[in-house]
Parts: C-alpha cells; sequence; structure tokens
C-alpha cells in the first residue's frame, strides 16, 4: 500500500532510486526504491493460509482497438465476509508485487466483514508476477503507465462483475500512496463502474521537484526533538565536505562500512552517497510506527524517537559519527554486510531490461512512471531542509541516462498529468482522502476537504498509510477515530 509514489519502505537487497515514492496500496508495495513513496521491498509474511493466485486475461493496450495482445495479470480473492447483496471491495496494486498478507489483515477487511463485502485485489501491471511484456527495455515501458492502469481495472471491474453477477452491485476502491492516487482517478475516470474510494496517503498534484518531501522529513523530526534535524544538517554538511578531499575516502569507507572503497569522480557519485545516507531518515520518518510487522516488513522497531536518540548521542561522538551511527544501525537491523554506495552499480542495475535483473521488483518501472508521468523528485533544493548535496538535475539526468527522456520531456509529462487527473482541483464525489502530518507525502495530498463529498481525514501525528494498517492498542486516539470515520462514511455512501 503504501508509495505510493516517488513513490517508498527500505529493502537492503535492492538498489537505490533516485526518486522516492509511493505502494500497492501502502500496502501492497514493495520494492524500495526512491521512488513513490520511498517504495520498500516488503518480505512476505508467512500467511495462516495462503490465497489463491488468480490470473485474469488482460488488454496489452487498452487505446489501440487494432492491438488484441492478452497477457495475465494476477489477481488475489477473499470471498470470506461476503453476503448477498454486499458491495465489492477492490484493492488496487502499486509500485510492487502484490502482497497477499492484505488479503487477511487490514483495515479494509475490518469494514468488509461490517458491510458483507466481497474483496478483490488485482496487482498493477509490470510488478510482481504482471508481465505484461517479454522484457523492461524502454519500448516496453511505453505500456506501464496509470491510464493504462486504470484500464485494466475498469476492464478487470466489468469483467468480473459479468461472471460474478455483481453488475449491480456498488464498488468500492481502495489505495494508498500511488495507489491512492489510482482509487481517486479511477472514481473521476469511470464514475459508472467505481461507486465510492478511499484514497489513503495519495500525492494528487504531479511536480517535477518536489523539496517539500525533505521540509516535512526536518519538521517530522523536528517533532521529537528540536535539535535533531539541526544535528542532521551539521552531518550531512560534513560529509559533504568531506567528499570534496579524496584523502578522507579511506576513513568514510571504513566509517560508513562500504562495500568497495569509495569512488567520487563525478557529481552523480557524490550525489548518489549523499541520498543514501539521507535516505535512513527519509524511509524512518515516511513509515514511522506504522503497523507494518503483519506484511513481513523488518525494521519496524526504527522510529523517528530511535534516529534522534542517535543523533543526540554525545558519548558515540560529533554528529558525522553519529550519522556513520545511523547508517551502520540500519545496516545490522536489515542484516547488510556492508553499504553499497557505488553509483556505476546502481546505474548497472537499472538499466537491465531483465525480469531477472535486481531492479526488476519495481526501481526500474517506477523511476519510468517518475519520469514519464509524475516527477515526485524529493531534491535538496529547499533551505529549510537538513540534507545537502542531490539537487533536481542529479534526478533528472538519470531520466535520459535510462530511458532517454530529457528533462523537458520529464516536465511535459508532469504537466499533462496534472491537466489530465486535476491536480488539487479534482472533480468527483464520494472520495475519502485520509493523509498523516509525519508522511512527506501530505504535502502533494488533499488536506482539507473540497466538499461534502470530497472530504479529507488529516491525522496528526501519523505516517504514511496508517489507517489502512491493522488496528492495535496503541493506536493513536486519532488515527482510531480516522479509521472510524472512513467506516462511516462507507456507510452512508452505500446507502446512496
Amino acid at each position: 500500500m503504501a508509495s505510493p509514489l516517488p513513490l517508498r519502505p527500505f529493502s537492503p537487497s535492492l538498489p537505490r532510486l533516485s526518486v522516492v515514492l509511493l505502494l500497492a496500496l501502502c500496502a501492497p508495495a514493495w520494492c524500495r526504491f526512491k521512488g513513490f513513496g520511498r517504495l520498500h521491498a516488503l518480505g512476505q509474511q508467512q500467511l495462516r493460509e495462503a490465497p489463491e493466485e488468480l490470473w485474469f486475461p488482460q488488454k496489452l493496450d487498452h487505446f489501440n482497438g487494432a492491438d488484441d495482445r492478452l497477457w495475465k495479470q494476477r489477481y488475489f480473492v477473499n470471498e470470506a465476509f461476503y453476503r448477498l447483496g454486499g458491495p465489492v471491495f477492490l484493492m488496487i496494486g502499486g509500485e510492487g508485487p502484490a502482497n497477499p498478507a492484505w488479503m487477511q489483515q487490514g483495515a479494509w477487511l475490518t469494514y468488509a466483514q461490517k458491510l458483507g463485502a466481497l474483496c478483490l485485489m488485482l496487482e498493477h501491471r509490470f510488478y510482481g508476477k504482471s508481465h505484461p511484456t517479454a522484457d523492461l527495455s524502454t519500448d516496453s515501458l511505453r505500456f506501464l503507465s496509470s491510464r493504462q492502469a486504470l484500464a485494466d481495472l475498469a476492464h478487470f471491474r466489468t469483467v468480473m462483475a459479468e461472471s460474478r453477477g455483481l453488475t449491480n452491485r456498488k464498488w468500492v476502491a481502495f489505495g494508498g500512496s500511488y495507489p491512492g492516487s489510482l482509487a481517486a482517478w479511477f472514481r473521476l475516470k469511470y464514475p459508472h463502474l467505481v461507486h465510492a474510494s478511499v484514497a489513503t496517503s495519495a500525492p494528487i498534484h504531479a511536480t517535477v521537484n518536489f523539496p517539500e518531501y525533505l521540509e516535512v522529513v526536518r519538521r517530522s523530526l523536528a517533532s521529537e526533538n528540536t535539535e535533531c534535524p539541526t544535528l542532521v544538517k551539521e552531518a550531512s554538511d560534513a560529509v559533504a565536505k568531506k567528499l570534496q578531499d579524496p584523502k578522507t575516502y579511506d576513513n568514510i569507507t571504513k566509517d560508513f562500512n562500504l562495500c568497495s572503497k569509495l569512488q567520487v569522480q563525478t557529481e552523480m557519485d557524490s550525489a548518489y552517497f549523499l541520498e543514501t545516507l539521507a535516505g535512513n531518515f527519509m524511509d524512518v520518518v515516511q513509515y514511522n510506527e506504522d503497523n507494518r510487522e503483519f506484511e513481513g516488513v523488518v525494521g519496524t522497531n526504527i522510529t523517528i524517537k530511535v534516529l534522534c536518540g542517535v543523533m543526540g548521542d554525545r558519548s558515540l561522538g560529533d554528529p558525522y559519527a553519529r550519522y556513520a551511527a545511523v547508517a551502520r544501525l540500519m545496516m545490522d537491523t536489515f542484516s547488510m554486510k556492508c553499504l553499497d554506495a557505488s553509483f556505476s552499480n546502481y546505474v548497472r542495475d537499472m538499466t537491465n531490461t531483465s525480469w531477472d535483473g535486481t531492479a526488476a521488483g519495481g526501481g526500474r518501472q517506477w523511476i519510468y512512471q517518475t519520469c514519464s508521468e509524475f516527477g515526485f523528485y524529493q531534491s535538496t533544493d529547499s533551505p529549510n531542509q537538513p540534507f545537502t548535496g542531490f539537487p533536481l538535475q542529479y534526478q533528472v539526468k538519470q531520466c535520459a541516462s535510462f530511458y532517454n527522456i530529457s528533462a523537458e520531456q520529464v516536465a511535459e509529462a508532469v504537466a499533462q498529468t496534472n491537466e489530465y487527473y486535476g491536480s488539487y482541483d479534482i472533480r468527483s464525489s464520494r472520495i475519502v482522502f485520509p493523509n498523516g502530518s509525519i508522511d512527506p507525502w501530505h504535502a502533494l495530498g488533499i488536506t482539507q476537504d473540497i466538499s461534502p463529498d470530497l472530504p479529507a481525514v488529516f491525522i496528526k501525528g501519523t505516517a504514511h498509510c496508517a489507517n489502512m494498517y491493522p488496528a492495535r492498542s496503541e493506536d493513536l486516539p486519532q488515527l482510531s477515530l480516522a479509521r472510524d470515520h472512513v467506516f462511516v462514511l462507507l456507510q452512508q455512501w452505500l446507502k446512496q
């Protein structure tokens, strides 16, 4: 579920992407590439009884009637709560493998049990096991877009309704992060097919440069300890200064336990290293205290409080030494023997077009979507944030290197996305937009009511997609109230 985005969680086994993002629901996500939601590669939890993988014959190109090619799209079904005449809940997959754990847990299943809903989850094209093409070449990726994904949902919904006798049932779309955006846009573009949508942590506005992400990271760190972002800035600045002197590279390699001696031959090399270190804080802030353990996610015990505790520990040395201690803590948490901070290795992985490649888990695909549709580049261009060294230019250059998409084309694609979906001026009905104040993605979302039929639920003190996760006793009262409020809205809307 929880991208999406620029859109994502932390997966030490996958290369870092240069854009953050978002998740199949914030949930079925996924791969951790810097992308929409800083993506996370979530582990697959041992399920009580794994739901059966089902396959839907899907069209390759919905916008070319002369192209009749088909491929198999993965989906899951949970009929446990369905009562005759009940609604149909459709969980939308995102920028990573659809995680079947969501067919057994999550707030949406609590709603389904109370409302007698049939539950379906459709994996997003080009992610997980849903492979529309033979490879991930740029020519193949032209079939990867939010518009094709929405058309997948529309066709799936139409055929499933006809085959299962659900044509007259009310359908409700759910999604978190990038899939949250899709949930809102599904209702916007196909109102005759979906009755209502829950668009959690959904970035609704596309933007090439997204420096506000790191501004929210600063505020979220400061909410724990006002000195914390200042110490992080001192540390990040110290690393950047050391990178200017090759004589320090041996020490940096040792301090951060790099897999190979640090090599900085271009600004891209230094930017990648600085972004990798900043990513430790970005990921933890985005998913701070979210109840993600049921997905098989590692590291949920590392919170803003923990990171700021390390940064404030004078016994570890100066802020630079504490910054290195955070990096080692993250490596230990994810059982990493060393940190691969090589930009050349990253480029190698990102330009591998095979489905067997390291970045095929979602990284190459998601970054393509940011270049061709969304932007979402979390740069250090704002002075009101604690990091340094990875400006917008560093992010956009990767579009040209990986997909031959120029900076001008990225800007035009982002403008077209906002023109097509309406950005913040979305005009529809029966869509609720939950967001958390800690989550950096709320800066691109709907945090105030647009109308009575387009309400926002802004949850203070919570992070990315928090309301989608299973309830627990330690949840903040406002988080519990938010889940209840969404349920009341669904009750009301299903009566309409």
